[in-house]
């Protein structure tokens, strides 16, 4: 509150007038840095202006005004949606800025496909939804292949073992090598609604 002569006051803000001593002002933007905040306030107790980085840049100390840079940075991403490359040769964040839901993607880095949705390498042929559906141990590329493979071929899966069955001919009762018995149709167990024999 001393008063300060025009030639030491330094106005930081693009949206007020308010002007304050050069010292003080670095003072005040370094204690707000140092407790995270990026939308440094005008020191004016009523003002709602916010102080503009690149007007402070000749009082701030070099090391304040990268941690300001870095702090205002931070906050915009905290506000965007983020992925991360899942491949852990290289992790490394990407921002939507758009908004958007994002599936296929290419990391900027190291130019591999991903799936930002499921946060998991490329899986072609398979939709999100069944991505999340499959065991642990069908999301491996082979087993993604195979997928693709089997869905092309019309193979459906045992619903007791999950083991893939080609039906060429004959009707829909199969009995698995596991010794399920199912409808090839609807994937249902074998039964009093399936007794009728039918081809397909």
């Amino acid at each position: 509150m001393d008063p300060v002569l025009p030639t030491d006051a330094h106005r930081a803000s693009r949206g007020c007038e308010h002007a304050f001593c050069g010292a003080c002002l670095a003072g005040y933007v370094g204690a707000k840095i140092q407790d995270r905040i990026a939308d440094v306030r005008c020191p004016e107790e009523r003002c709602r202006g916010v102080l503009d980085p690149e007007l402070c840049q000749g009082i701030l100390p070099r090391e304040v005004f990268e941690r300001w840079g870095a702090a205002l940075c931070e906050a915009m991403v905290l506000g965007a949606q983020r992925a991360y490359c899942p491949f852990k040769d290289c992790s490394s964040m990407m921002v939507d800025d758009a908004g958007e839901v994002v599936t296929e993607s290419e990391c900027p880095s190291c130019r591999r496909l991903f799936c930002a949705r499921c946060a998991v390498p490329w899986h072609p042929g398979v939709d999100c939804a069944t991505y999340k559906k499959l065991g642990k141990g069908d999301r491996g590329k082979e087993d993604l292949l195979l997928m693709e493979m089997a869905k092309g071929r019309k193979w459906k899966r045992c619903p007791k073992c999950l083991f893939f069955v080609e039906k060429s001919q004959g009707c829909l009762h199969i009995t698995c090598r596991c010794g399920f018995e199912f409808c090839y149709g609807c994937c249902g167990q074998w039964g009093v609604t399936h007794s009728s024999c039918s081809t397909a």
